[in-house]
């Protein structure tokens, strides 16, 4: 009896509580009672799980390999395109020569209108909808043209290059409309994880062109000719993105990821009430200002330059140069320029330099690689502008510097973006970033198109 008064009166009126004290967690009282909760979200919420083996980590990087796929997929495999389906030895016609020439710039052109679109409407006009409706369509119909691509392959074409040319550019629309559906997606569902889920998918993505370029070796060296090589490289895409299917449908096997899903669908709904509220897009534009130029010249001096000129050079300076005249695009151009790009995006996280206020400086320097490159043995055949560079390592030395500061600089000005403005407003200023990126590299696809007149103008 003595026991139990003194054990009341330790315990006074408070009630009993569960550890690891579920009703001083601050929930809705239908959440206490267990209303609407599972016993597998209860546990969840209880008992937060880790990413075991790093699966869903693993996945997040395959999902932004195939990402990037497509557009890898149709620039590296241009010699398919320029030298074979449409040149004049296979069609017999030297009109088509033109548009072999024209490929790369037009497949550019082609691939990024959806891009720009899909991201500055993304901006101001979220995209709503079931996600995973979303990336089964996005990956569905990407499957499809590479599918069409494959049979395109194996079909002869030589009495219909021009139709052929035009449906390969319809192609390409379709496929980077499914692909900006798919990728916007993606980032969208590694939004509901941690911060370096994300970064997978950053990785990912440029992990993807090295990827593409090591296939586009391998087919080179190990295919009997260029049309046997397209039909694997094309299929291997399709693999990849039959991959990205199947590991979407395991993401909620993982206890991890089911758990932040749920505390993503619960931050959603504790915002529902101010969602009517828009951002203040103009003053995010005027505080991200200059990093969203950072982002968008890094992309312009790129794209006006890769791959549409460097994989012009395509003439060995040197006889003893280590890279031979087969492999010498595949590996100076493609190789060289996504491993490097891959690298510098690597650095930015460990090494932020230079700070926000004057990444400008080194953004704008940038610049130099346009007059270097086309003093380069840039159309060595069809040029008035005189040769300047002409050896292969400095050439190689160009090419390494320009990768690096793209991959290095453009994930600073992406890193820093979303910093300049008040937290709340900070995926919004993400948006921006990405559309300032996607226009950059639609304004130097589009000037990539000049360099051929300014090396066969008359300088003298």
């Amino acid at each position: 009896m003595i026991i139990m008064l003194i054990f009341f009166f330790l315990i006074g009126s408070e009630p009993v509580r569960l550890s690891p004290g579920w009703e001083g967690t601050g929930r809705p009282e239908d959440e206490l009672n267990f209303k609407g909760v599972t016993m597998d979200q209860a546990d969840l919420e209880l008992n937060p799980p880790s990413d075991r083996l790093n699966m869903v980590y693993f996945i997040m990087l395959l999902h932004g390999i195939g990402a990037l796929m497509p557009w890898n997929m149709f620039i590296t495999a241009e010699g398919y395109f320029e030298k074979y389906k449409l040149s004049s030895n296979y069609t017999h016609d030297n009109s088509t020569n033109y548009y072999g020439a024209q490929y790369v710039a037009s497949v550019s052109f082609a691939a990024q209108i959806p891009n720009v679109i899909f991201n500055w409407v993304n901006v101001f006009i979220p995209m709503s909808g079931s996600m995973t409706l979303r990336i089964i369509w996005g990956l569905g119909v990407q499957a499809v043209i590479f599918i069409f691509t494959v049979i395109m392959a194996m079909v002869d074409t030589s009495n219909i290059a021009v139709p052929f040319f035009w449906m390969t550019m319809a192609s390409v629309v379709i496929l980077n409309t499914a692909n900006g559906i798919y990728q916007n997606s993606v980032f969208g569902m590694a939004a509901k994880l941690p911060g370096k889920y994300t970064g997978a998918v950053v990785l990912g993505s440029n992990i993807s062109g090295t990827f593409t370029s090591l296939i586009n070796i391998l087919t080179l060296l190990m295919a009997p000719n260029v049309r046997t090589a397209a039909i694997y490289y094309f299929i291997t895409a399709l693999f990849v993105l039959l991959a990205c299917f199947d590991t979407y449908f395991a993401l909620p096997i993982s206890r991890f990821y089911r758990y932040h899903e749920l505390l993503a669908a619960k931050e959603e709904k504790t915002r529902r009430v101010g969602r009517n509220e828009r951002p203040p897009y103009w003053m995010i534009v005027r505080q991200c200002s200059v990093q969203l130029f950072n982002i968008f010249f890094v992309f312009f001096v790129t794209l006006a330059l890769f791959p549409s000129c460097n994989n012009q050079k395509v003439e060995v300076s040197q006889n003893d140069f280590v890279v031979s005249e087969k492999l010498y695009t595949s590996v100076m151009c493609f190789l060289v320029f996504n491993v490097t790009a891959m690298l510098g995006s690597l650095l930015a996280p460990i090494l932020q330099f230079p700070s926000k206020r004057f990444l400008i400086i080194p953004v704008v320097l940038r610049a130099v690689f346009i007059p270097l490159f086309l003093f380069c043995n840039y159309m060595p055949a069809n040029r008035s502008l005189p040769i300047y560079i002409n050896n292969d390592w400095i050439y190689l030395a160009i090419g390494v510097t320009m990768g690096l500061s793209s991959g290095y600089f453009s994930s600073l000005g992406m890193m820093y973006c979303p910093t300049m403005v008040d937290p709340r407003y900070a995926p919004t200023a993400g948006m921006f970033a990405a559309a300032a990126l996607i226009t950059g590299i639609f304004c130097g696809v589009s000037a990539s198109n000049i360099m051929p007149y300014i090396v066969q103008i008359n300088w003298n």
